[in-house]
């Protein structure tokens, strides 16, 4: 599987990449969710509601999301923000299931958006990061299906199938389940985050999956 960026979104679009193979994704380890709590718990004393959007990171998605893609951030959230304030309300972490939940905790701990794939669903056929062509057709997780336009930034295999819509929408096709075992981790950055940020996020994860969920990490894996 390769992974590239169109020349189009050079300069606007970075990632951080990672696979992890092999997970048991049924079950959740005790010690795993003492991990999850204590990020919870570490992102409460950290942050604040009323000063969150003054945070430069936050900042560089909300910017991206006027400039770049047309969407007003304050209607529409930046993922990583949306479920941070879920967080800072007093609210619980989404359960999904130990993988989700995995990657939702690294996005809170690096205010990164977060992109999980299960790669048997794709067939592990190599991916792109582009424009999309006006008129595709996108199914999103828990929505009806949406037909995008050429402004749209999509990362999709090379015949076509579209994982996501960057940096914020995943695909119900290729969504992790809990009984998916092999796993792509795209974490997605704009302008102003360093590359530092998306690989540690990223690493987190693999970090994480393969300490509580039995996964491996193949010998050489994207970058």
């Amino acid at each position: 599987m390769k992974f590239s960026i169109d020349d189009k979104l050079r300069g606007k679009v970075f990632v951080g990449v990672g696979i992890v193979r092999n997970v048991e994704n049924r079950e959740y380890p005790s010690e795993l969710l003492v991990i999850i709590n204590d990020v919870v718990k570490e992102v409460r004393s950290k942050y604040s509601l009323d000063k969150l959007k003054d945070d430069p990171i936050i900042r560089y998605y909300r910017d991206f999301y006027w400039h770049e893609l047309g969407i007003d951030p304050t209607k529409q959230r930046p993922a990583q923000e949306a479920l941070l304030r879920r967080i800072l309300r007093g609210e619980d972490l989404p359960r999904i299931n130990p993988v989700v939940d995995i990657g939702n905790v690294a996005s809170i701990r690096y205010l990164v958006p977060i992109g999980l794939y299960d790669i048997d669903s794709f067939g592990g056929k190599d991916l792109i990061i582009r424009y999309a062509r006006d008129g595709e057709i996108f199914n999103p997780i828990g929505s009806p299906q949406k037909t995008l336009s050429s402004n749209q930034i999509i990362l999709s295999t090379i015949d076509g199938l579209i994982l996501h819509v960057y940096p914020y929408r995943d695909s119900e096709t290729t969504k992790i389940r809990p009984e998916t075992k092999n796993v792509l981790i795209v974490t997605a950055g704009v302008p102003g985050v360093d590359d530092e940020r998306l690989i540690e996020s990223a690493q987190f994860i693999i970090d994480l999956a393969t300490k509580y969920l039995g996964g491996g990490v193949p010998i050489r894996s994207l970058s």
